[in-house]
């Protein structure tokens, strides 16, 4: 399975709903990538992807200081998952991948 590319991620969070980009790229065997959103750039860290399980850790700035950890479930050009911040509730993600340019 290949999560390589760019998706399109729709978070529903208590303040409401969050869009992003999601940049997932392989180099050398390991899986990195990058987060745009909210008009900030983040690196990804601690990308696994186990069968069709990808999970992620990222740190924003905007809208709040947070830590955030993903847990999503790939299947083909679509993913669904969560996204969790320190103590409070889980938010629902959901994704698309963009076409190849």
């Amino acid at each position: 399975m290949s999560v390589e590319g760019t998706w399109d991620l729709t978070m529903s969070t208590p303040i409401g709903r969050i869009k992003a980009v999601a940049e997932f790229h392989r180099a050398d065997g390991v899986l990195t990538g990058t987060a745009r959103g909210a008009g900030e750039e983040v690196r990804l860290s601690d990308v696994v992807l186990d069968g069709d399980r990808l999970t992620w850790k990222q740190s924003i700035t905007k809208p709040l200081r947070l830590n955030l950890a993903f847990a999503v479930t790939v299947d083909g050009d679509t993913l669904t998952g969560t996204s969790k911040a320190g103590r409070l509730p889980s938010s629902k993600v959901s994704g698309v991948r963009r076409p190849p340019a």
